[in-house]
């Protein structure tokens, strides 16, 4: 055949063509964007999801002998053993800044997923960002029910939201009731980003619903630099049971504020986020004996499921802590995505789309007390169980569902 410049332009282009499926087929790395706050008041959150990640791919790029999806055997066998690499992006706990930083991920990094966010508030911009480049977005730690159900394709959560967490503290109530105690009105108190107000107003029609009455609703400005005058409404309503929604700065200037205030509640159930750091009990823990988070999450089932506790062991040795609600599920929303990748054979996004819709993980092969992670229509996992833990003794212990339990909930708090 002559050779004209047609046919080598012709013969170029074709290479050109056949290029991403040569590198995706002998890829020797999937990249995926992690984006979290690693600069702001809420930077201590992505430091430490950057150690649960970097735990997760460790054990997915080497060799472990755990029973864990991807443990086994280095890297991904679906893409002939590439090894995961993780890309981290600050989104300052800015929704705004979250949607720039996901597109850059995107178009420059040129990940095939992105994982995050921490706030609720940045997982929709994140989201929708994702969702335009056909792009999946796992959602590993956010609780707003409402992030799912907006009808976006790639978007996924492996773990509860807030109507799930919220029933399991009603359940709670109701069967501490039963056993004759004194339960009857209710303080909701919450921030006014997505996250506080939809647990609010979860936990509002629950209340009504279950025949609790609600003596103070208040909403309070995230950050704000004072909460005297919502601490002196509290100590007013003298509730049975506070139910706070905070992240950690507020969580922090909530408990002194209390104790400035001569408030101390006779028990208080919280909703996880700023109650769940360590950074909290660090500051104000002397004040928080008896509190009652709910989660996702009990180091208790190392008891049961030895795995837990190895896995725990890196995790501590990366970052100086314990695995808690936040970590362990951002850890576990890292080998859910890689084992979707993993059975998607590709980078394609659509193609991992695809993989996750199909996802069956059972619990019994993750560290989470979950039945097991399988995505609805709307990528919710609804068997992800929520478990509620109360700090007594400077550790949180499993005190309901009772088939998880290793301990009586102190009632009312110390």
């Amino acid at each position: 055949m002559k050779m004209t410049r047609r046919n080598v332009l012709l013969g170029a282009a074709a290479t050109a063509a056949l290029a991403p499926l040569a590198s995706r087929a002998q890829t020797s790395e999937v990249v995926i964007g992690v984006i979290y706050p690693f600069s702001g008041a809420a930077a201590q959150m992505g430091v430490d999801a950057q150690k649960a990640y970097e735990t997760a791919a460790d054990i997915i790029n080497k060799n472990h002998e755990y029973k864990l999806p991807l443990a086994r055997g280095e890297g991904l066998p679906g893409l002939g053993g590439a090894k995961i690499r993780l890309v981290f992006a600050d989104h300052q706990a800015d929704p705004q800044k979250g949607r720039a930083e996901a597109e850059r991920l995107i178009t420059q990094e040129k990940v095939c997923a992105v994982i995050g966010t921490y706030q609720s508030a940045v997982a929709v911009t994140v989201s929708q960002i994702c969702e335009r480049y056909g792009v999946p977005f796992v959602s590993a730690d956010n609780s707003s029910p409402s992030l799912h159900r907006r009808g976006l394709k790639f978007y996924f959560r492996p773990a509860p939201h807030d109507e799930m967490f919220s029933k399991a503290m009603f359940d709670f109530f109701d069967e501490l009731k039963k056993r004759g105690q004194k339960i009857e009105s209710l303080a909701l108190f919450h921030e006014d980003t997505i996250f506080g107000t939809d647990s609010g107003n979860t936990q509002l029609k629950l209340a009504n619903d279950r025949g609790y009455k609600v003596v103070a609703d208040i909403k309070y400005r995230a950050n704000s630099p004072s909460l005297t005058a919502e601490v002196q409404q509290l100590k007013a309503a003298n509730a049975d049971v506070l139910m706070p929604s905070s992240y950690t700065t507020d969580a922090i200037l909530l408990v002194k504020t209390m104790a400035e205030l001569g408030y101390k509640p006779k028990n208080i159930v919280a909703q996880n986020a700023g109650f769940s750091e360590k950074a909290t009990y660090d500051a104000v823990g002397d004040k928080l004996s008896g509190v009652i988070s709910r989660g996702s999450f009990s180091l208790d089932l190392a008891k049961k499921r030895p795995m837990v506790g190895l896995i725990n062991e890196q995790f501590f040795a990366r970052s100086g802590k314990d695995f808690n609600d936040l970590t362990s599920r951002q850890f576990m929303g890292l080998i859910v995505l890689a084992e979707a990748i993993n059975r998607a054979k590709s980078t394609d996004g659509e193609k991992i789309r695809e993989a996750l819709a199909a996802t069956d993980i059972p619990g019994d092969i993750t560290i989470m007390p979950w039945k097991r992670v399988k995505f609805d229509e709307m990528g919710q996992n609804n068997d992800a169980d929520p478990v509620l833990l109360q700090y007594v003794g400077g550790k949180f212990v499993t005190i309901f569902p009772t088939e998880v339990a290793v301990a009586d909930a102190v009632w009312p708090m110390m």
